[in-house]
């Protein structure tokens, strides 16, 4: 049988030291756009309490301190009728002090998240979801790329993996992770080769295990397991989950996508759950949203308006 090398221990990547390096840059950028008279702002609309959302904003609007920018968060009751909802975005498109529309997802049942998401200008949807700039993406054009899957570019930057030529496996086919990741790493700056695999997708070990890059996007804990990577691959986790776990005051603890302890024997680099990608997508968030407030500034002194 031929021998399988195994690693020791897979590099770590920091994804909380990553993601203070990217607010470190765009803190500076900020300073600069104030001082020519313009304070970048992000418009963040949380519609009811679910515990996670309230976190993810709460995370958000820590990083707007951090950074400078000015924080226009509104909160609003489960209840809120979606067409109270549309009248508040459309006041806030516009707004020229504002920059960036940012609506917390998932949104209460009663109200459309796509027509919500496509009422965001798309100059203004620092998200990257509205239908242009998922468009823009797809054809290569210049376009707010969706925190997420940008963070991730970021990480496999900052531990060094080459993508060039490589084979890169994403595990997950949302529009929020799955297909955007999959888009930039098949562009030629990136220039994998990636292959997109989900819940039909059979014999799912043998696809991975052919994978110099493994990204797990499946929203499912132990998706990815040890032997199902291959030995010196760099795995890059996005699984945020709770499960149950009486030793911690809340009840429960975050677990990603991949068994870590497992995987990391195996691969060569890993991001960790929690401090790895979820730190670099509010990192993102700030980065596009001062390059919102930048093409505002650039469009103003053009005489262009809005």
């Amino acid at each position: 049988m031929e021998k399988v090398t195994r690693f020791k221990e897979a590099n770590i990547i920091d994804g909380r030291a990553a993601a203070a390096r990217v607010r470190a840059e765009v803190a500076e950028r900020v300073l600069q756009l104030k001082a020519a008279g313009t304070t970048p702002c992000l418009a963040v609309i949380l519609v009811g309490e679910d515990p996670a959302s309230v976190s993810y904003v709460t995370g958000k609007q820590k990083a707007l301190a951090e950074v400078g920018m000015a924080d226009r968060s509104i909160r609003l009751p489960e209840q809120t009728a979606e067409a109270e909802l549309l009248s508040l975005i459309a006041g806030l498109n516009a707004d020229g002090s504002v920059h960036g529309i940012l609506v917390q997802l998932p949104l209460p049942p009663h109200i459309d998240e796509e027509k919500v998401i496509s009422a965001i200008l798309p100059e203004k949807d620092v998200d990257g979801f509205h239908p242009v700039n998922a468009g823009n993406l797809l054809i290569g054009r210049k376009s707010f790329l969706p925190c997420t899957p940008n963070g991730i570019l970021r990480l496999l930057k900052e531990g060094g993996i080459e993508t060039d030529g490589r084979r890169a496996v994403v595990i997950g086919r949302s529009n929020i992770v799955g297909k955007p990741v999959a888009l930039l790493l098949a562009r030629r700056e990136w220039n994998a080769t990636v292959t997109i695999c989900h819940t039909g997708t059979k014999d799912l070990a043998d696809i991975t295990r052919q994978a110099d890059i493994l990204i797990a996007a499946a929203g499912r804990p132990g998706t990815v397991v040890a032997d199902m990577v291959k030995p010196g691959a760099a795995v890059i986790d996005v699984g945020v989950n709770r499960i149950p776990d009486a030793s911690k005051k809340s009840g429960f603890r975050l677990v990603g996508d991949v068994d870590f302890d497992g995987v990391k024997a195996v691969a060569s680099h890993i991001t960790p759950v929690p401090g790895g990608v979820g730190p670099m997508t509010i990192a993102m968030l700030m980065a596009n949203t001062l390059e919102a407030a930048e093409s505002a500034a650039a469009r103003a002194a053009a005489g262009q308006g809005r």
